[in-house]
């Protein structure tokens, strides 16, 4: 089993949980997002998701060109967002996986799969847009 969790932030759907303008400009606010997930590779999310955590940030549509960071890989979705999410977990069996979302479809679809689920206000309180 890999010791590491994989962290997998469904962007389209935590940048859309605000009413602060995302779409507008949809790519930065995603980039902000990222640039917030960054130090979460190095410090986890205590006590939940203790370090190292492996941060996967899923991208669909017009934010699909943002580029991923150090402590960020970013996955663009060739189709659908949820499926690539749902793919994700599902090739990452051996590890612990938890998916920052609040879609309710995805979330069924990804604890059928064993991975946790929070909702994008788990990531108050730590720089998130």
């Amino acid at each position: 089993m890999n010791p590491t969790p994989l962290l997998i932030v469904d962007a389209a759907n935590v940048v859309g949980s605000r009413p602060n303008g995302w779409w507008r400009d949809r790519a930065g606010f995603t980039a902000r997002l990222r640039d917030t997930l960054a130090p979460l590779g190095a410090q986890g999310m205590p006590p939940d998701l203790p370090p190292p955590v492996e941060v996967v940030l899923v991208v669909e549509g017009a934010a699909r060109d943002v580029p991923g960071v150090d402590g960020v890989r970013v996955e663009p979705a060739v189709g659908s967002g949820d499926d690539a999410v749902v793919d994700l977990v599902a090739r990452a069996a051996d590890r612990r996986r938890l998916v920052v979302t609040a879609d309710r479809e995805l979330r069924e679809r990804v604890t059928a799969l064993g991975a946790e689920v929070r909702g994008p206000r788990w990531l108050d309180g730590r720089g998130s847009p």
